[in-house]
Order: C-alpha cells, then structure tokens, then sequence
C-alpha cells in the first residue's frame, strides 16, 4: 500500500523513465550478466507501475472484495510462470512457437475511460522466457561468455561484418526511442496513456524481442511456428464465419452499436478490432504466398493454397481496405525478391493507373462524392489536425502519448471514436515532435534494412522482410505500430536471422582467408 501511494505521485514519471531505461539495456547489454540484471529490474518494475495504474479499473474489483481469492489466484499464476518457465529451461525453441500462439489472444482492461486489450497470455510467456534464461545467469549455473564487442564478429583479424554491424545500429536506435518515449512522457499532455504504452506494450515486447534473436531459427522451427500460425488464423476465420452468418460479434460492443447503424457488416473474430485481425490475416498470407513461392513440395503448395482461399474469405469479411492494401505490398515484395525487380514496378504502376481510373470514372462507387474525410471514415481529419499539431509545436511535441487529449482539446466537437490518430509518422510527429519524428523514421530504415539484408538468400527471410513492410505499410493506415506484439516479433525473428547470415558469411570469409594463407603443398 505504502508503494501504490508513492506511485500516485510525481514518481511514476521516473518509473517510466527507469523502466524504459532497463529495457534498452536489455536490448543493448554485452554481457549476459548486466543483461540478466536489467531484464530482473524490469520484470519487476513493470508489473508494479501497470499495477498501480489498473489497480482502480472495474475488472480488479473481485480483488478488493475477495483479497484471499485474489492472493489463491496470483499464487497459481507464480506456479504457472514458474512451470512454463522450467520447461523453456529444458527445450529454449518452445518459445518460438509459444510466442506466435499467444500473439492473437488479448483481454479487456478498461482504465480511465478506455479500454486497453492486454496480452495477458503472451505476458506469461515473456515472463516465463525471461525467467529461464536470467535464473541460470545470476546463480552461477550457466557460465557467461566473454563480453562480445557488439555484432561485427571481429575476432581480430578482420574487420566486423556489415551484415552485423548493421542489427547493432538497429537495436541501438530501437532502444534510443523507447528512452526517448519515456523522457518526453514527463512533459505529456496524457502521461497516463505514455505510461500505459510503455508498461502495457514497449517494455515486455523489447525483452520478447531479445529472447527472441537469441533463438537459432532454423528450418524445422521456422516451419512448426507458420503451422500453429496458420491453424490459428483458420480457426480465427471460421469464427469471423460464424459472426457473417449469425450477424453477431463475439466481442467489443462498440463494433456490435457500429454494425447496427450500417448497411454493411464486419467481422473481428477475437481481436476486437476488423483492422488488427485484417493485419494479422494479411501477414499471415504473406507467410503463405512465400510457401508458394519457394517450396518445391506440391504437397506443400496444395495445403497453402487451401489455407489461404480460408484466410481470404475472412480477410473479404473485415472490409479493412488498409489491410488489402497491406497485403498487395507484401505480395509484391516477394515477387521483386523472388524475381525481378522491374516487372513487379511495371504491374505495380498499371495498377494503380487501373485504380486511379476506375476512381475517376466512378467516384460515387468508393465514396467520394461524400467527401474525402467521410470516405476515409474520419482519417483526413486526423491527418490534417495531426499536422497542424505537429506546426504549432515542431520540435518536442505534445508529449508522448498525447494525441488523442489535444486533438480533442483542439477539435471538441470531434467524437471520441475518431480521437486517435490512424497514421502513425503523423502521431509520432504530433507527440514527439521532429526529435521524435527523427528517430522513428532511423529506427523504421534500419529495420528494414535489417530484415531486407540478403533477403533472396533464404525464403524465410524474405517472408519475413516482405510481411514487415506490409505491416510498415499497414501503419500508414491504421495504428499500433511498435504496440503490436507482432511488429517485435517480426524483427525479432528477422534480426535473428540476418545475424545468422552475417555469422555464416564471416565465417566463409575467414574461412577462405585462411586457406589463401596455407602454402599448397609441393
């Protein structure tokens, strides 16, 4: 009680700033040691800030009225970490496909008036993975290696590798922008919203992300997590079925009130939101266009085309343009890296030459003759008051976090459905101002080039690079970028593979270098 009442004063900022902090040095600690530390600090500090912030929401109530029902409770969820964290321990790859079954699975919080759709399963297996790893390190029973001089490689001889060198840069500027988030946080018009993103989202998908890089991901893993994943995503588009035929929504009463006042209807199946499970239908048949694509097996083929002629009837339901179009960039992404360059660039231009047309012939069709902010559904509005926002205060922003309380302070005639910002460069800019803005658009090049590193050279890194820039491009439609578990897990699973490229082409040059030395024998 006494630390709850010390978190509901100016301290939370500092725990913000500090939780934020110990999740960069995860990202970027040399030594198994001072990253065990960092990764124990946050689990621990993480957990009493979202404490202190839920601790008031209607869903924690049973907890103030029953304290030994909820004291049983957090003991089975100890028990269960602490399992699932033994068998991590035991098998270190069952995180891999652990992770990609807990992704889509989120439940409701409502805190201050909204409502925050947290990853509690996907939380007890960062937890869990966490733990397996960090026990052994701090008690002695795993010896730590030398200190690594980041991931060049240099062994001395040589010089690092570029493929390398270049994970390093990304994970550097990943863990610049989670700090600098945290520090302009402090100045926000909504710090509870910074707070929530940091704590609920930031912090626990940056150890995800590490645990992850740490995997050896090779071709059996790879395949056993596309299988959970695309099994889910079947199960998901059955039950967006069930809610067309039915006419009902499993979940989020706002979609249920939104379906009733328009001629059209709209799945979600679990995600709460028709875009998220449209993004997630979308990459997941990237994922499988790749199969198509690279595998030789006919076998294989036959069951990604059965696959994914489910996933599109669901995606179909969503009616989330943004998530078609998410879903045209990943598809032609990997025709370029499978093919050419230039016959993807030509039929990208007719397309869109088609659409522009079609646009034009027959405006009312798509809505524009209402309009281009009711077509958009609001979003023009948004851009241009995000805009403006970003002009009045250029350099440091409103805040992190903050978008949605001044464009509300700035438009009070605007509903509070079209409040926050669907274009996330534009939310960056609004919040963080050019310092911010500056920093994303580093860390979103590296990123790329990270997972496009040698891409063509295996399938899984081109199905992996061409899902990310959809999910890039998804964001320039829609929210929730470094919020979405996915986003960490793609550059985690990238990154890991980019830095077992650069490990191999090291390897092979130094390799080479050492057989150029020996003398041929006489």
């Amino acid at each position: 009680m006494i630390a709850f009442a010390v978190l509901t004063g100016p301290l939370p900022r500092l725990g913000v700033i500090a939780v934020a902090a110990l999740a960069a040095a995860v990202l970027l600690a040399r030594e198994d040691s001072s990253r065990a530390w960092a990764m124990l600090a946050a689990l621990v500090l993480a957990p009493v800030l979202l404490l202190a912030d839920i601790w008031r929401s209607p869903q924690l109530d049973v907890i103030h009225r029953h304290p030994p029902v909820a004291a049983v409770a957090a003991a089975l969820g100890v028990v269960l970490v602490a399992a699932l964290a033994v068998a991590i321990a035991r098998r270190p790859r069952l995180l891999g496909p652990l992770t990609v079954v807990a992704l889509p699975f989120r439940i409701p919080i409502s805190v201050g008036g909204h409502t925050y759709n947290l990853l509690v399963p996907l939380y007890v297996v960062i937890a869990a993975a966490a733990l397996a790893w960090l026990v052994p390190v701090l008690s002695g029973r795993r010896a730590a290696p030398a200190p690594r001089r980041g991931l060049g490689f240099d062994d001395g001889a040589a010089g690092p590798v570029a493929g390398g060198a270049g994970i390093h840069r990304f994970e550097q500027l990943l863990a610049a922008f989670l700090v600098l988030y945290a520090l302009q946080a402090s100045y926000s018009v909504d710090f509870q919203s910074a707070l929530r993103n940091t704590v609920f989202f930031y912090v626990p998908f940056a150890l995800l992300q590490r645990q992850l890089r740490e995997l050896s991901w090779d071709r059996e893993l790879l395949t056993r997590c596309l299988v959970a994943t695309a099994a889910l995503a079947v199960v998901f588009a059955c039950l967006g079925f069930v809610e067309e035929a039915t006419k009902s929504i499993l979940l989020n009463p706002k979609l249920i009130a939104t379906n009733s006042n328009h001629p059209y209807f709209t799945v979600n199946s679990v995600f709460f939101d028709p875009d998220i499970f449209g993004r997630y239908l979308a990459l997941v048949m990237i994922l499988l266009v790749a199969v198509l694509l690279y595998e030789p097996s006919r076998r294989r083929q036959l069951a990604a085309t059965a696959v994914l002629a489910v996933l599109w009837g669901g995606l179909v339901l969503t009616l989330s343009r943004s998530s078609l179009g998410a879903l045209l960039v990943g598809m032609a992404t990997l025709a370029a890296l499978r093919w050419r360059m230039r016959p993807v660039l030509i039929a990208a231009a007719a397309v869109l030459v088609l659409g522009g047309a079609a646009v034009a012939i027959s405006p009312k069709t798509f809505g524009l003759n209402q309009g281009l902010n009711n077509a958009s559904s609001g979003r023009a509005n948004l851009i241009t008051g995000g805009l403006r926002m970003f002009g009045d205060e250029w350099l440091y922003g409103y805040g992190s976090g903050g978008f949605s309380v001044e464009y509300k302070h700035q438009n009070p005639a605007i509903s509070s459905s079209l409040s926050d910002s669907h274009t996330i460069p534009i939310t960056v800019a609004a919040e963080q101002g050019l310092l911010g803005l500056i920093v994303y658009l580093a860390l979103v090049l590296t990123a790329l080039r990270t997972v496009f590193d040698s891409s063509g050279a295996l399938p899984a890194r081109a199905a992996i690079a061409a899902a990310f820039l959809a999910l890039v491009m998804h964001t320039m439609l829609y929210a929730d970028f470094l919020e979405d578990p996915v986003t960490w897990t793609l550059l985690g699973v990238g990154s890991a593979l980019a830095t077992q490229h650069a490990r191999e082409r090291y390897t092979a040059a130094r390799e080479l270098r050492r057989r150029r030395r020996t003398p041929a024998p006489a």
